[in-house]
């Protein structure tokens, strides 16, 4: 069993049931913005609080994690809750991403080694249909001077450069290292050091 099925092969919910607090305010604001409500995906999305949220809204959501345990309580909790959700259990390495395909793309916490992340946000820059949006929020390598949640390798910690990097060719609506508290079920609990990302793929993109 891998360290992700056994985390969440845990009684309850790892991070909480509750979405991620940054994903809240950014999906809020480009709806306000005149963002459709089309397909959505959610990058190693664990147990499903935010992919569940965001079918909520009317987004059809997929949700792609590695553990066929977190997706399962995933799709646990969408019968529950009677929402629609669709679950591929993959690696990021493998999943393709369909391109100018999805109005939203998430990722939350999602800490990959660099070469392979660099890979997977190529492909969700071309994965965003004209005028979509991509949402992250991440630890930077500053989180490993604190105790409060994310990888304590470095290698899988990423900043705003390189993101900057790594997310050309779309239109950046907020950017930002900060620090903020973040509380979410046991493993992310207090002052934390992110970086927050909301950028959209220009409405001329073919």
């Amino acid at each position: 069993m891998s360290l992700w099925d056994q985390r969440y092969a845990e009684p309850g919910f790892a991070y909480g049931r509750e979405p991620n607090e940054f994903l809240v305010h950014a999906v809020s604001h480009i709806i306000g913005l005149g963002q459709r409500r089309g397909a959505a995906l959610c990058l190693a999305e664990g147990e499903g609080r935010n992919a569940l949220f965001l079918a909520s809204l009317g987004f059809e959501v997929t949700a792609v994690d590695s553990s066929s345990v977190g997706l399962a309580k995933a799709n646990s909790l969408a019968k529950e809750r009677g929402l629609s959700l669709h679950t591929v259990v993959a690696d990021l390495a493998e999943f393709v991403v369909a391109p100018g395909h999805f109005a939203l793309i998430v990722s939350i916490w999602c800490h990959l080694p660099g070469s392979l992340r660099a890979s997977v946000h190529s492909a969700c820059v071309r994965g965003l249909c004209p005028g979509g949006a991509f949402v992250l929020e991440a630890y930077t390598p500053a989180q490993l001077a604190f105790q409060t949640g994310g990888p304590r390798d470095l290698g899988l910690l990423m900043s705003l450069d390189e993101l900057r990097g790594e997310l050309q060719g779309l239109e950046w609506v907020h950017g930002v290292e900060i620090e903020r508290e973040v509380h979410e079920g046991v493993f992310h609990h207090g002052k934390s050091s992110v970086v927050q990302v909301v950028a959209r793929a220009p409405c001329g993109a073919q």
